[in-house]
């Protein structure tokens, strides 16, 4: 008699990556993630008390994903800050409905954010552009605004430009924040 395949958490996790980028997070459902590994749903519910506690695991699988890929872009580039803003556009083209479930849902009822995980982005600008805290959190606040402005149309089909218009675009940005903040009574 053959042995009984064992359903890994990492398996299930997988799976339920993978219902998300395919369909959507709306999708995501233990029966779904169940159907996607040819099992019951007793699997599941072994490693997880709840559908709850399987979307949680793998909205923490999303954002792992996505934290690897900009720190992989930023350790590759001698240009970090912009490398994390191409990154996050990137990850947009490439992962689309992760995107959307990771930067794109209603957050006013339960934000997931850690403040703290600005604080390396910030201690570049300040770094690079000699900003205090204070500017270089508006800077990067400026920034992400148009960032995350070109990875919704790139994750909503809206447009995808090309690497050369992107990085035109956000340097032409960024050299505009640069000026106007270098321009700024420092002692205001």
């Amino acid at each position: 008699m053959p042995k009984k395949q064992q359903i890994t958490k990492e398996m299930i996790l997988q799976a339920a990556l993978d219902i998300v980028r395919e369909s959507g997070s709306a999708a995501l459902g233990t029966r779904a993630v169940a159907r996607k590994l040819g099992v019951s749903t007793q699997p599941i519910f072994s490693q997880f008390a709840s559908i709850d506690e399987l979307e949680e695991a793998t909205y923490a699988e999303a954002v792992a994903l996505y934290n690897r890929n900009t720190e992989e872009a930023m350790k590759c580039s001698d240009r970090p800050y912009r490398a994390a803003g191409l990154a996050y556009i990137d990850f947009a083209r490439r992962e689309p409905q992760l995107f959307r479930w990771l930067f794109m849902r209603d957050r006013s009822k339960n934000p997931t954010d850690d403040p703290t995980q600005l604080e390396p982005f910030l201690a570049i600008l300040q770094t690079t552009l000699g900003l205090s805290h204070d500017d270089a959190l508006l800077f990067y606040l400026e920034m992400w605004t148009v960032v995350h402005g070109i990875a919704t149309m790139v994750a909503t089909a809206y447009f995808d430009w090309n690497e050369d218009t992107l990085s035109r675009v956000l340097t032409d940005f960024y050299l505009g924040l640069q000026s106007r903040f270098a321009k700024e009574d420092p002692l205001k």
